[in-house]
């Protein structure tokens, strides 16, 4: 009996949705524009020349690129020797949540509470609710904007007053920084966790705790304990199927809170990407037949989209790729592993938040094959035949 393995570049998008439009995001296209700006020079901060990523190439990333939206992709031409394609989201979100359900055969069959790009973002009983229940003097920022910025705007006066950081973006998220030492971790996921019990019946995807440290003379950075309290996915998804046939689901990285932590029988957490694929590989030697390894890689989203840094994004492109090698040495001959992504990013596009695009598809374990443009169930539909479990409610394996 077979293993899967999926890892999940968080955003690393192809452009072509055809819905991007309803969006906002109509010609955004996060590994294009990173592939054309690298061609262009425009990316040498770190690193030169095209984008160099010959493994995933060799897959079919290049490939699945131009098929997704038919560019030119320089530098990245090889023939396929893997599986490859591209999938498109049917669930009405460009987030974490619905990406990574969906790929497991999950689409979303809601719509999330978003709140407006308005200040007070948060309406005012909402507020008070979440105050009185967690306990504090009140809250800061109130409004849309990515991390650092909201962080580095409020940080010393949230070490005055205890009140926490509270803000929003495009995505059905509440998020709340707080320093980690001075408010204290365990205080913060505290209130993330009441927060949570107040969100979710909204349909507010996630609550995430989004702690920091330092001061206001050396300056704040946000640290590697980010904790996502996410909704329970409405329906069994690969996770859960993968355990009631008896196998394990070994969650690295933030795939434990994607799904409530229903469905995963283990959860892995590093500081980094690297620490991530570190972790993967370990699991890849003690996990059994009929075992998933479900890997997410967020520093690609978290430290390179968001802030919108093309030159960090190619680099940490060019870093995994240099690793995809020891694990395709780990696979096991009818070991199948698929490398996928959630949403786009683009670091090219204006704003901070996700881009609404199709997703690559590559994958190794069954040689060269052409999928073309499939769905995100179809992903999590293709580990569920591999492992010989029985057809879900969603998506079609393309083996």
């Amino acid at each position: 009996m077979a293993r899967a393995i999926l890892i999940v570049l968080d955003s690393v998008g192809c452009g072509g949705a055809p819905d991007a439009a309803d969006f906002g995001d109509e010609g955004s296209n996060t590994l294009g524009h990173i592939i054309e700006a690298c061609a262009q020079g425009r990316a040498e901060e770190g690193r030169t020349g095209p984008l160099h990523i010959p493994h995933m190439d060799a897959l079919g990333l290049g490939a699945a690129v131009r098929l997704s939206t038919g560019i030119q992709t320089p530098g990245l031409d090889a023939v396929p020797s893997g599986l490859w394609g591209a999938a498109t989201e049917v669930s009405i979100g460009k987030d974490t949540p619905s990406g990574h359900w969906e790929l497991s055969g999950v689409p979303v069959p809601f719509e999330w509470h978003y709140f407006p790009d308005t200040e007070p973002a948060f309406p005012e009983d909402l507020v008070a609710k979440f105050v009185a229940q967690a306990g504090i003097p009140g809250i800061l920022g109130n409004m849309h904007s990515s991390g650092v910025p909201i962080m580095e705007a409020f940080a010393a006066e949230h070490l005055k007053t205890g009140k926490p950081i509270c803000y929003t973006s495009v995505d059905s998220v509440f998020q709340i920084a707080a320093h980690e030492e001075v408010f204290g971790l365990d205080r913060l996921y505290e209130i993330c966790k009441i927060g949570a019990e107040i969100m979710h019946p909204m349909r507010v995807g996630r609550v995430i705790a989004r702690p920091f440290v330092g001061s206001e003379a050396d300056g704040f950075s946000r640290t590697s304990n980010r904790k996502d309290f996410a909704i329970t996915p409405p329906d069994g998804t690969l996770c859960n199927r993968v355990e009631a046939a008896g196998g394990r689901t070994f969650g690295v990285g933030k795939i434990g809170d994607i799904f409530a932590y229903s469905g995963i029988c283990e959860s892995h957490k590093g500081a980094s990407d690297s620490d991530h694929i570190d972790l993967t590989l370990t699991m890849m030697d003690t996990a059994r037949a009929g075992d998933l390894i479900f890997t997410n890689l967020v520093d690609f989203d978290t430290l390179y989209g968001h802030p919108r840094d093309v030159s960090g994004y190619a680099r940490n492109l060019e870093a995994f790729d240099l690793r995809l090698p020891e694990l395709l040495a780990k696979m096991r001959s009818d070991d199948l592993m698929l490398i996928t992504a959630d949403h786009g990013n683009d670091p090219t596009w204006r704003g901070t938040d996700h881009t609404r695009e199709r997703v690559p598809v590559i994958g190794a374990g069954l040689g060269a094959r052409e999928i073309g443009i499939c769905g995100f169930a179809d992903v999590g539909e293709t580990l569920a035949a591999h492992l010989k479990l029985p057809p879900g409610q969603h998506g079609t394996s393309f083996l």
